[in-house]
């Protein structure tokens, strides 16, 4: 596919992109040669093969899941000016 003038000036305005008029033909090349490939990788027969959430085919390293901190909800609502229940009360801001 490729694209003219008119259509990059059209998807520059689409865009909201300011672009002077002796850059268009290159946008209109880069573009054009960005959906050619588009569509050469459409045309590829990927019916054989199965879709991957990741290229490596690896397992994650984790770090174990543990308690690093103590619990200091006490000493942090001991500054707050009101607190019930271990919660933090506010104002009401929404009618």
């Amino acid at each position: 596919m490729s694209l003219g003038p008119a259509e990059v000036t059209k998807i520059a305005h689409l865009a909201r992109l300011a672009i002077s008029a002796e850059d268009i033909p290159a946008y209109a090349r880069n573009l054009s040669s960005i959906l050619a490939l588009v569509e050469q990788m459409n045309a590829v027969d990927t019916s054989g093969v199965e879709p991957m959430a990741h290229p490596l085919d690896m397992a994650q390293r984790l770090r174990a899941d543990g308690v690093s901190e103590s619990d200091q909800r006490e000493c942090f609502q001991a500054i707050a000016p009101q607190t019930e229940a271990g919660l933090y009360l506010v104002p009401k801001v929404i009618e």
